[in-house]
């Protein structure tokens, strides 16, 4: 077995049996190329059946000269379930990288901004451009829901339940969820729909995609990126931000009034509450809350 079959049929693993996204079998198979790359400046002729434990750690070290820590936890995690694979497919007997530390990098929290913030990113979008009421419904979704950006481009005409006041969500893994939906919202939605969205003829594929360009096709996640920055710039937001930043917020903020953890948790589609629990820490008031809120002795 070669590298490119070996990547090649991880990708499917990825794919059918664990249910990932594109944009994470893109991120493991970028750092199986690194390593591929490795190979072949140093001239190291072994394959993904052969390579052991020394190979492997020479190519960490070297990633580790360029890399921060986060970064490279997260290539050694990749290198992990790549090499757990092929032993489970029986190709391998051992995994070369089970001895391998992993850097520690300690709880990362998560970037957020305040309400007035987020006010003034959304004012300063320009509605008198073609595609500014979309803009600021895209991102309005994205902060009332609580969306991933792939959540948000990927949203359909077909998920709005506004009736019932939820919205269908497919997110990690292919999981549904449905998350409640302000009126609010709900109306830049129909407004966009009424006045812009309809005026779109779509291409095929994209007949019942919600967000569209000016093509008729679905939005990228770097446009979104692209759009969030220019606004951060116009209002002088010194903060470095991403579409991801309007979702911690939307965490952030429901904890700061109350929420249930556990709530948040289903809306955010965390599979475990471990990794809500890190809102917990960005909002320390939410600890001193629940003490004086249910403690016998308050």
């Amino acid at each position: 077995m070669n590298w490119q079959n070996a990547i090649k049929e991880y990708q499917v693993y990825l794919k059918i049996e664990r249910g990932l996204s594109k944009n994470t079998i893109d991120s493991y198979t970028k750092d199986l190329e690194k390593l591929c790359l490795f190979l072949k400046e140093n001239n190291m002729s072994t394959s993904p059946i052969a390579i052991d434990a020394n190979i492997v750690k020479q190519f960490i070290y070297e990633v580790a000269k360029k890399l921060n820590p986060r970064s490279q936890a997260r290539i050694i995690s990749g290198l992990r379930s790549f090499f757990d694979y092929l032993v489970f497919e029986e190709y391998r007997n051992t995994n070369p990288t089970d001895l391998l530390e992993t850097p520690k990098i300690g709880t990362k929290l998560p970037d957020t901004l305040s309400q007035d913030e987020i006010d003034a990113l959304i004012n300063a979008i320009d509605l008198s451009h073609p595609q500014g009421e979309r803009n600021r419904t895209i991102f309005e979704t994205i902060y009332s829901c609580g969306l991933r950006v792939s959540e948000a481009i990927t949203l359909k005409n077909s998920d709005l339940f506004f009736e019932e006041g939820f919205i269908r969500v497919l997110g990690k893994g292919n999981k549904e969820r449905y998350v409640p939906i302000h009126e609010n919202t709900q109306r830049y939605i129909t407004m966009y729909q009424k006045t812009i969205r309809s005026h779109i003829l779509p291409q095929k594929g994209f007949e019942d995609t919600l967000f569209l360009n000016r093509r008729g096709k679905g939005l990228s996640r770097q446009m979104i990126f692209m759009i969030l920055k220019d606004l951060a710039l116009k209002i002088d937001l010194k903060k470095k931000i991403s579409p991801h930043t309007l979702r911690h917020s939307f965490a952030t903020h429901l904890l700061q009034n109350g929420a249930d953890l556990r709530a948040i948790q289903q809306m955010l589609g965390h599979e475990s509450i471990t990794t809500t629990e890190v809102y917990v820490h960005v909002d320390k008031s939410y600890l001193k809350q629940v003490v004086e809120t249910f403690h016998p002795r308050k």
